[in-house]
């Protein structure tokens, strides 16, 4: 793998190859992650100077060559031990402070993920590990082998069976929508680029099947105008709070959906952030389901209009259990990103390095208003694909240096950086999917890189 960080060790090559985790595991030695920790420690007691912690860097990476023989392999702590040394010898007391406490914090985490199947956002356990079950019975749950799949004929047998489970479990999903006699209301809700859209329509489409008539909300056309958001330091708008909707609009629509009244719906062109109100009128019949997908469907002032009773509430989540190169699960949002990434390139005129730099907002609306309530789901449900990384490889890994050139030597935007590198560090690590015309054309995936028969 290719050095990520800005950073890179000077022209004297540095002894070691390799370090030992705390697990016992051997990884590849990477000098570029020795900069980014003493920069994080920096940052967290108000520096910004991404040139010294670099130099710092140099100077333990010179400590190490002094320390160890060619072809040592020393332990991570041992390696923090003399990042410790270098801040303290260097009179960067309050920095060393932050990496120490950083340290043992981090030791607290590891200390509970022992033994356990990556868990997050409030998803239930049994679905966690169901999820990462499936992917070892496929033989594709580290990047190791998805790799090894990629290389052989077995990718198209994976893609298969990937698309065949998702459209099975949207059966199962669809059946337990129908147990439900009074059901008006049908809510599909997940963080960003979970894959609400597509399974919307897919559920729908079942629900047809079945004999139960249906009509879809797409309340993305309540956006308030983008004009009407306040812009923050970087002249950025935060359009992932439910807030960001008219929400009074839209139970006053539901409201009267409900009773059999028409209503005339706003569009929303993302385009050119502008709203037309009454644009178009819909109405949904007396027998007829409505089904609306919203990041923030769980959150209770959004369809506080419609009785319980007649809401079922359908929440969906990316849960990608696949681990990296060193035996760590990659971060469901990770995947959310990329996927985002590339839809927003092609469908809303917004730049991968945009997307990126504004991923903060997406965590912090999900962590505030979208987490907390999963547990008023009725059923959720994995919208990952396991095969999907190997795409995303082929769309996006070429718009990485540019976003970790933009992002690395500016403090404000540390957290794109730092998750830019990380993402690149991992499709880095893929072998990308032989044949992309292999991806059905109705596959959940085509929601997010195009071509596919659903219009979104």
């Amino acid at each position: 793998m290719e050095q990520l960080a800005l950073f890179s060790p000077s022209n004297e090559s540095y002894k070691i190859k390799s370090v030992v985790k705390r697990n016992g595991r051997a990884v590849l030695f990477s000098p570029g992650k020795i900069a980014d920790a003493i920069y994080k420690a920096a940052l967290s007691v108000g520096g910004q100077d991404r040139g010294t912690a670099e130099t710092l860097a140099a100077r333990v990476l010179t400590q190490i060559n002094r320390s160890y023989s060619p072809g040592a392999t020393p332990t991570v702590e041992e390696i923090q031990d003399l990042v410790e040394r270098v801040l303290i010898e260097g009179n960067h007391v309050r920095t060393a402070k932050a990496y120490i406490l950083y340290r043992a914090e981090r030791s607290k985490v590891r200390e509970k993920k022992e033994s356990h199947v990556a868990l997050e956002d409030n998803v239930p356990y049994k679905l966690v590990w169901k999820a990462y079950s499936w992917n070892v019975d496929h033989d594709c749950h580290t990047v190791e082998k998805l790799n090894r799949l990629m290389r052989s004929d077995g990718w198209k047998k994976l893609v298969a069976d990937s698309e065949a489970h998702y459209h099975d479990e949207v059966r199962k999903a669809a059946h337990a929508i129908l147990k439900n006699k009074d059901l008006r209301l049908m809510i599909v809700a997940g963080p960003s680029s979970s894959g609400k859209t597509t399974t919307t329509m897919k559920i729908g489409e079942a629900l047809s099947k079945a004999g139960k008539s249906f009509i879809t909300l797409n309340l993305d056309h309540y956006f308030k105008n983008l004009e009407e958001h306040p812009k923050d330091e970087f002249g950025d708008y935060d359009y992932e709070t439910p807030h960001a909707l008219e929400l009074g609009m839209i139970n006053d629509d539901l409201s009267d959906l409900i009773k059999g009244k028409t209503v005339k719906i706003p569009r929303f062109d993302f385009k050119t952030g502008k709203r037309k109100d009454r644009a178009a009128e819909f109405k949904a019949g007396a027998d007829q389901i409505i089904l609306i997908d919203s990041l923030h469907g769980l959150y209770n002032d959004l369809t506080r209009s419609v009785p319980r009773e007649m809401k079922f509430k359908f929440y969906i989540e990316a849960l990608c259990q696949i681990k990296d190169e060193e035996g760590n699960f990659v971060r469901w949002t990770d995947l959310r990103l990329l996927r985002r990434m590339a839809r927003d390139s092609w469908q809303r005129n917004y730049d991968p390095v945009s997307t990126i730099g504004h991923w903060h907002y997406v965590r912090k609306s999900e962590k505030a208003f979208i987490v907390p309530f999963v547990h008023a789901a009725d059923r959720v449900f994995n919208g990952s694909l396991p095969y999907e990384f190997a795409a995303h490889k082929a769309f996006l890994e070429s718009h990485f240096p540019a976003i970790l050139k933009r992002y690395g030597k500016d403090p404000k935007k540390a957290d794109a950086y730092f998750r830019a590198k990380r993402v690149y560090g991992l499709l880095n690590s893929l072998v990308k999917l032989p044949d992309m015309d292999f991806v059905p054309k109705d596959s959940l995936l085509r929601e997010f890189i195009g071509g596919g028969t659903y219009k979104y």
